[in-house]
């Protein structure tokens, strides 16, 4: 492996020139610092990360924390912001949550020992973890929004809004939902995105509430089974909507052909369950890489602003919604 040392020397200049260019010191001039950087990467020169943060304090290095890894949706989320990150000479640290306070408070402890540089994070719920409240390294927040922290996320209220549209379009006015929780503002507004969106035009026959983990309680359970008439199951995301379908084929019921079901987010499964997921797409890459953007800009010393960065969705249609 290539040193500094090795680059001075075809270069023919100190090492210490080379460390100044290599660590971006203004005190050299353009000609030469040209020819340092083409060396470097003609003989493949690689920094030594674990020098690097002792020398600085930093250990490039981000922490990302998800809650529940046994969803599809965060493995694909984790690969978003990791490739990122990579592409910035960034290591990614993962977190699983599983889906508890305690793991998730846990997990942060952890990367606060291990000095990350700042931390990419999805909330499990409401509450602000004391990590989170003591860290002094940046944090930002990532398809989960809570107030005081800068976020980035799809934009659920739309996505809703275009499930009800296609809803109607097929004819469907009497609908079932299997929301997701209560106390999770990304549940929260693809639900009212959908209500709102044509409240003298559809009727909601019963609501019940689930876990993001897709998981069917009994009154969940039951309510597929009876579905007082609505002929539209809208589901929280793609494993509740996935689940319900087994469900519902499992007792007889077709899908679409007796009821029709949609989901929300598109994760990879939607394409290859039977019948194919109607659901709504969110921008995972371009969630991902924002998120990794924003939280380098907080490395880097940026006052962040706690706001949302917010993307479009776009309806993807399959097989599993029949007009009427």
């Amino acid at each position: 492996m290539a040193t500094i040392k090795d680059i001075a020397a075809k270069v023919g200049v100190s090492v210490a020139t080379v460390s100044n260019v290599l660590n971006d010191k203004p005190n050299v001039g353009s000609t030469v610092r040209r020819k340092v950087l083409r060396a470097a990467k003609e003989l493949g020169y690689r920094p030594h990360r674990a020098a690097q943060a002792m020398r600085k304090g930093r250990t490039r290095t981000i922490g990302l924390v998800l809650p529940d890894l046994t969803n599809p949706f965060f493995p694909q989320l984790a690969q978003a912001v990791e490739n990122k990150a990579r592409n910035l000479g960034l290591l990614v640290c993962l977190i699983d949550s599983q889906d508890s306070a305690a793991g998730e408070t846990d997990g942060l402890t952890l990367l606060a020992q291990h000095g990350v540089d700042g931390i990419i994070w999805c909330p499990v719920g409401p509450e602000i973890p004391s990590p989170i409240r003591t860290l002094d390294r940046p944090v930002v927040l990532i398809d989960r929004p809570r107030p005081g922290f800068p976020v980035v996320h799809s934009n659920y209220l739309m996505g809703g809004e275009l499930l009800a549209r296609h809803a109607l379009e097929h004819g469907h006015c009497r609908v079932g939902l299997l929301s997701g929780p209560r106390n999770l503002e990304s549940a929260q507004q693809r639900r009212n995105g959908f209500v709102g969106a044509f409240p003298e035009r559809i009727e909601i026959a019963w609501e019940v509430r689930l876990g993001f983990d897709g998981n069917l309680a009994r009154d969940a359970r039951n309510a597929l089974l009876h579905r007082a008439g609505a002929t539209l199951i809208v589901a929280g995301n793609d494993l509740i909507a996935i689940n319900a379908v087994r469900f519902l084929t499992r007792h007889g019921v077709r899908v679409p052909d007796d009821v029709s079901i949609v989901g929300f987010d598109d994760i990879s499964w939607a394409r290859i369950v039977t019948p194919g997921l109607t659901t709504i797409a969110q921008p995972l890459p371009a969630i991902g890489t924002r998120a990794v953007e924003l939280l380098q800009e907080g490395m880097s010393g940026a006052a962040l602003a706690n706001r949302p960065t917010v993307f479009d969705v776009s309806l993807v249609q399959r097989d599993s919604v029949k007009s009427i």
